[in-house]
């Protein structure tokens, strides 16, 4: 049986003696996803990121990995690795761990002491992008098997898989999947080390996740600018075009959008939102850094909670056809673009909501101006199959085992496409999605950070999960 101090005490070490000093050189590198760096292959900086994570591996003293730098041409490498079974099991089955290696882009806004390229070790937290999101993860999967092995726990064949596309929507994985699925066999239950948590206090699981629907919404009405003087009045404003166009899926005076993006929410999906109301309480709304005098949308914890992991919600990521400030002239300006991403309902299918969407806001142009919407790689939402009992006994004792709390189930906005992927392919897969990202840990923005005890704490319970996998 897994001794759970022992179990605490050997992750630490190992967290505290290789892992941190390698996420500290990982941060370093800037392998941006592709989506975000075209030139990402010539750079180097994946391939590089990639091999740092390989000499770990070499040395990780897990018996029986192998381990390989997978490249299909023109794609970014994945890492693939397989741990053999040790508790008598043949066959095809395993437990798939998985994670990703690419990172988000800069961003502003970063404290004067830190830099998303610079890794920063202070309070019990590691400072710097793609530590949290998601570097740390196959150190953690192949630490939780080490552990385990450490005290001749047996466990089933562990294949782990690290993308290094999952930040610009993960189009690269199907065909690793597809080139490895031999390899792969039959996943019976799928470990991903990706998401979130709602406090750094207990075991925190993902029951769902919403899609997205990425794209460059553009309003052109001039083929060159003109004096806003002698132009105003007669040539509208791309602007207050783009402005008319948008309030067509999402109302400006509430944020609502439109009816075509909207599902039936489950009735235990707004149960489990007011059980996680009543855990963080104040902290859904706390943990975000407001600006002076700014008032969220509404004032129900459980309702904030559902919009955020249930309802469509659109963000307006990036913005081109102005100069800056400092070069704004009189100028009516021949367009303008802005990125929107939407988060899509975890239900709600991507595809049909692209064509919707585009139809939406292409049709009937106002002064008959130039729109276009151009959509990027849309993604899905999942979730979760209800858990099988042996795997909630197990979650439930690890999170006591290592937390002293009970564990804690909510659905998540972000989008990890993995996993409905993995859903699809394997529909009676059992899944424990879970990760590192809680109160002010800000992926994808300024002053992103690792909260290294919990990623102790989430590696020993994996350990646990594993070790129970394999009895």
């Amino acid at each position: 049986m897994l001794n759970s101090d022992e179990t605490l005490t050997f992750v630490s070490q190992r967290w505290d003696e290789t892992i941190l000093p390698t996420l500290i050189e990982y941060i370093r590198i800037p392998n941006k996803s592709p989506a975000f760096d075209a030139d990402w292959e010539e750079h180097g900086h994946m391939q590089a990121a990639a091999e740092l994570i390989m000499n770990w591996l070499d040395d990780c003293g897990v018996e029986g990995l192998s381990h390989e730098l997978v490249t299909l041409e023109g794609r970014t490498p994945t890492i693939y690795c397989e741990v053999a079974a040790t508790n008598g099991s043949a066959g095809e089955d395993c437990v798939l761990l998985y994670g990703h290696y690419d990172k988000q882009p800069e961003f502003d806004g970063w404290e004067e002491d830190l830099a998303p390229w610079k890794p920063v070790h202070k309070n019990g937290k590691l400072y710097g992008r793609g530590g949290a999101d998601d570097g740390y993860a196959v150190f953690a999967s192949l630490t939780a098997i080490a552990a385990l092995q450490a005290q001749n726990i047996p466990h089933p064949r562990c294949v782990v898989l690290i993308e290094g596309c999952e930040e610009s929507g993960s189009f690269d994985l199907p065909f690793y999947v597809e080139a490895l699925k031999d390899r792969i066999g039959q996943a019976k239950l799928v470990v991903c080390l990706d998401a979130g948590c709602g406090n750094y206090d207990q075991l925190w699981l993902t029951t769902s996740l919403r899609g997205t629907l990425p794209g460059v919404l553009t309003v052109e009405v001039l083929e060159q600018g003109q004096h806003s003087g002698v132009a105003g009045g007669i040539v509208p404003s791309s602007f207050r075009i783009l402005r008319a166009v948008l309030d067509r899926i999402e109302n400006s005076a509430d944020g609502r959008l439109h009816d075509a993006l909207q599902v039936d929410i489950p009735a235990e999906a707004i149960a489990a939102a007011h059980d996680v109301a009543q855990i963080l309480g104040p902290e859904v709304v706390d943990q975000f850094p407001w600006a002076e005098g700014t008032q969220p949308d509404g004032e129900d914890f459980a309702d904030m909670i559902i919009n955020n992991c249930w309802r469509p919600s659109l963000a307006t990521v990036g913005f081109s056809g102005a100069p800056d400030l400092d070069n704004a002239g009189n100028t009516l300006r021949t367009h303008t673009s802005i990125k929107i991403v939407i988060r899509l309902p975890p239900s709600l299918d991507a595809e049909a909501a692209t064509r919707k969407v585009k139809t939406i806001l292409e049709q009937d142009p106002p002064n008959g101006a130039r729109v276009r919407f151009d959509a990027e790689t849309a993604q899905t939402g999942w979730s979760a199959p209800e858990e099988s009992t042996w795997l909630k006994t197990s979650i439930r004792t690890a999170s006591q085992a290592y937390f002293g709390k009970p564990a804690a189930y909510m659905g998540m906005g972000g989008t990890i496409p993995f996993m409905k992927m993995l859903g699809d392919a394997y529909p009676e897969t059992q899944f424990m999605v879970t990760g590192v990202l809680g109160p002010m840990s800000n992926a994808h923005g300024p002053n992103e950070f690792l909260h290294i005890d919990m990623g102790k704490r989430v590696t020993a319970c994996v350990a646990n999960v594993l070790a129970d996998a394999g009895g």
